[in-house]
């Protein structure tokens, strides 16, 4: 580990009030916190508890203040539209503080909950700050959301308002968003007041007045608006996650600690300053949306681009190298998902060449595990670092990275890095000890977490107590399991749950993923363990092959068998491997390995709300049906 940024991180553990007054700095606050970290109440640690700020006004108006107000703080970029527009600081504080104008007059105030339900449009992020601005709590749920999806968050957080637009696009296709929200709030026992509906161009729809307005009536009368002061331990905003007993997890951000800890990661963990532009290629529907299409680059004053559109299928798989080009991104910020898309639709590159990308100088990769293949096809074409870095919604912002902007480190592949300044992390055994270098267990993070982390659940103090901090003492669980090596990288190995028992051999389905997806035919691959009398559970692999691929898909089989038998060893008792047309994941890009685990070993499941296209579903059922890995009915 370099001197620089080990010592950097020793600060962050050794002294950590120290370290995060000393961030808490570059922030703006109507009145800076004299106390920095209040410890009463483990697990609910509470930052810069007596501090006051808003979340807008470090977001737009300090910006502004120093004088940057026309440098471009939004690029927005749909293929799907053909609309284009950048908007600057001085704009989108003017829309932003308009916007806010219309929600007080529709009776919102400071603690009101907000729903946006909104496709990837600048007034989705204009909506996002203006409750930022006004003091009230949004919670953004990802557009097209099943109706009682959306109908549930309504009655978890009681929500005031809702915001959102006629309809989304997706490639070939409209999603209506009004029939979802009419359905929604017929379903949701608790009854929205009002509704203010951004109407796109082509495709109006009706509204029912007086409780559903639409954007241009919101605004007709609609007044500018000042940020409002607010507490620091008040929260941002609840996103929620989906929770295993059927009522969503409401994960809640402070204010203090999430201006702080975002605005500190442009340029600590991705290098990024002021005059950049950056481009998260995420959904704002997700955490990697809050954090990083709106959030943290808008605090740090870059200039942040809005995309909506594809990896493939916008109009082709050369859509990330055109926006790249265009607009001289320098660093983005994907899932592996859509790199594997990329890769499998255009894998020797063509369109790559096309483009412009000399001002391109990195990738970062969350989401789910990078598999090193297709980190390798990344830097080979790309020819700049390619990081695949760790963390969560709970968390929001990266647990492990390569933190370029402190030193460059150099790269395991498979590898999630080392923990950022900040994290504490540790594996545990199933024996509750600590483990050696190597050796496999939970991961944990020592408490307290740092600022921006989940403070507790919305409304669910206990839920958060016991969900996440009971398990192992002073630790926060992260469900996630693998390994640190000696020189302190982690190796995110699967969810906890997708650690499989082969006759008493516990095997992690993300090791036998990497070794499949190194076959020169294979764009992407999920591992599961299924149900077996004899050994408890045996993994099978389902193939995702490149495009172009002519090679026999028994031979490809084998192959692949062969490799996992030779690099992994015969214990992992690993004989199936399927070829199948595509995988079923969430909107977000991640693969629903639990779902298509219930449907192989034929219990019931619920169809998950996030995923893509349920149609695929029925595709593995009768995949797994031809290979008599599921008995037909």
């Amino acid at each position: 580990m370099s001197d620089k940024f080990q010592e950097i991180y020793r600060k962050s553990i050794e002294d950590p009030e120290n370290f995060w007054k000393h961030a808490s700095d570059d922030i703006f606050w109507f009145k800076k916190p004299s106390k920095i970290l209040n410890k009463s109440n483990p697990p609910f640690y509470k930052w810069f508890g007596d501090g006051v700020t808003n979340t807008c006004y470090n977001a737009l108006d300090v910006h502004i203040d120093k004088g940057q107000g026309k440098k471009t703080a939004l690029i927005y970029d749909s293929p799907i539209t053909g609309n284009k527009s950048k908007i600057t600081y001085d704009e989108l504080k003017s829309k932003v503080s308009k916007f806010a104008g219309a929600l007080k007059d529709q009776g919102v105030s400071k603690g009101d909950r907000v729903i946006i339900y909104m496709p990837m449009i600048p007034e989705a992020v204009i909506a996002m700050l203006a409750c930022g601005r006004i003091g009230a709590i949004h919670s953004v749920v990802f557009g097209g959301f099943a109706s009682n999806e959306l109908a549930s968050r309504i009655d978890d957080s009681k929500a005031k308002i809702l915001v959102t637009a006629s309809c989304g696009f997706e490639p070939g296709r409209t999603v209506e968003y009004k029939p979802l929200v009419d359905e929604a709030v017929k379903l949701a026992n608790h009854k929205i007041g009002k509704m203010i509906l951004f109407q796109r161009k082509d495709h109006e729809v009706k509204l029912n007045a007086p409780n559903e307005i639409s954007w241009d009536e919101a605004l007709a009368n609609a007044k500018d608006t000042d940020c409002v002061e607010m507490n620091s331990n008040e929260f941002a905003y609840i996103l929620y996650t989906s929770g295993t007993t059927g009522t969503p997890k409401g994960i809640v951000r402070d204010i203090g600690g999430h201006i702080v800890a975002l605005k500190w990661t442009m340029k600590n963990i991705y290098n990024i300053d002021e005059g950049d532009i950056w481009w998260s290629a995420s959904d704002i529907g997700w955490i990697v949306g809050h954090s990083y299409i709106v959030y943290a680059p808008l605090f740090k004053g870059c200039t942040t681009v809005l995309f909506e559109g594809k990896p493939v299928g916008t109009p082709d798989a050369g859509a990330f190298w055109k926006i790249i080009s265009d607009y001289k991104v320098k660093s983005l910020f994907t899932a592996p998902t859509a790199f594997r898309a990329i890769k499998k639709e255009d894998p020797e590159g063509k369109f790559f060449s096309k483009y412009d990308l000399s001002s391109f100088e990195s990738l970062f990769l969350a989401g789910e595990r990078a598999d090193p293949d297709t980190i390798k096809w990344a830097e080979s074409l790309l020819k700049v670092p390619v990081i695949d870095h760790w963390w969560q919604t709970e968390t929001s912002w990266a647990i492990s990275s390569n933190c370029t902007g402190i030193e460059m480190m150099k790269t395991k592949y498979g590898s999630a890095c080392k923990a950022v300044p900040g994290y504490d992390v540790k594996i545990i055994k199933s024996d509750q000890t600590l483990a050696k270098p190597n050796e496999m267990g939970d991961i944990v993070v020592k408490l307290p977490l740092p600022p921006g982390t989940f403070p507790t659940l919305w409304n669910a103090d206990q839920r958060y107590k016991e969900n996440y901090m009971s398990n192992y003492e002073g630790y926060y669980q992260t469900y996630d399991a693998g390994h640190i090596d000696e020189d302190g990288y982690i190796w995110i190995m699967s969810r906890t749950d997708d650690i499989i028992n082969v006759a008493g051999h516990r095997l992690s389905t993300g090791a036998i993923e990497e070794v499949l997806s190194e076959h020169q035919s294979v764009a992407e691959c999920a591992v599961l363990g299924i149900a077996d009398k004899l050994k408890g559970q045996l993994p099978i692999g389902l193939i995702v092959l490149k495009a172009g691929v002519d090679k026999n898909n028994e031979t490809i089989s084998k192959e692949c068998i062969q490799m996992v038998r030779d690099k992994i060893g015969p214990v992992a008792a690993f004989k199936v491997a399927i070829v199948i047309k595509r995988l079923p994941k969430t909107r977000s890009g991640k693969i629903l390995r639990g779902t298509i685990r219930k449907i192989a070993d034929n219990v019931e499941y619920k169809m998950p709300p996030t995923i893509d296209d349920p149609a695929i579903l029925d595709e593995i059922r009768q995949d797994l049906i031809d290979n008599k890995i599921l008995n037909n009915g």
